[in-house]
């Protein structure tokens, strides 16, 4: 890997920088919870609602479930995305996305504690510029507390389920630089690509990593890591906020 240098990104930041970040919470009427999460050109709704009942799976087991769904409106990027149940099926990426997102909840909200209730959340990418699926885990989360607080208050359920805070963000090597929270140009010049999703407490919840015609080493993925917690951090601390000044 090359010696980091100093020189601004392509959106003049640096290296270790995130992109500008703003959460707009209850962007949806209908939903119990929702927000808008915008990172840089990056727009990603999260909607959550809170379902009595369970799969099949489950009855009986006196725990919850949660659940997600991901796409990108056929808007979202410079050439027109075709919607799934236009093509009559989901793609590959659809699916793994979304079983990431649930997987990455499922890790932080102590399921027994919900009792036989489901959360499904929905996560509509309206606007693409790299990192939609890190996005989408990071307001998710949001949009999952704010339908429990709500829940809560209605009476629902005893108290909040969580476990830990949560969010994701993506880190690569750009012409031989670790880099955080890439936008679509650089994800796609980038030699190595990865997403992490962490808790507050500094435990990963899934790293996705991966090679694109090139390896990397042990030190080159601490290197990555050290971003990605980096970034992780400021995003829980910007959840926070939003989810304080929720509930004042």
């Amino acid at each position: 890997m090359a010696k980091q240098t100093k020189s601004l990104r392509i959106d003049g930041r640096k290296f270790n920088d995130l992109r500008s970040v703003k959460i707009t919470p209850d962007y949806l009427r209908g939903p119990q919870g929702s927000v808008l999460i915008e990172m840089g050109n990056t727009k990603v709704i999260a909607s959550a609602f809170f379902e009595s009942g369970v799969p099949r799976f489950l009855k009986g087991q006196n725990k919850g479930w949660i659940t997600a769904e991901y796409g990108m409106i056929p808007g979202s990027s410079a050439q027109r995305i075709k919607r799934d149940v236009a093509k009559g099926r989901m793609s590959g990426r659809t699916v793994e996305i979304q079983r990431l997102i649930g997987r990455s909840l499922r890790a932080v909200v102590d399921l027994e504690a919900l009792g036989e209730n489901t959360i499904l959340l929905d996560c509509d990418v309206i606007q693409a510029d790299g990192g939609t699926r890190t996005a989408s885990i990071t307001g998710s989360f949001i949009a999952l507390m704010l339908a429990l607080y709500k829940k809560k208050k209605d009476g629902k359920i005893d108290k909040i389920p969580i476990k830990d805070y949560m969010a994701a963000v993506s880190v690569g090597v750009v012409a031989g630089a670790p880099m955080l929270d890439l936008c679509y140009t650089e994800d796609f010049k980038a030699t190595v690509d990865m997403n992490v999703v962490m808790t507050q407490t500094g435990r990963f919840v899934e790293i996705q990593g991966t090679g694109e015609e090139s390896t990397f080493d042990y030190a080159e993925l601490e290197k990555l890591l050290v971003l990605a917690k980096r970034g992780i951090t400021k995003l829980i601390a910007l959840q926070k906020e939003v989810i304080k000044r929720y509930n004042n």
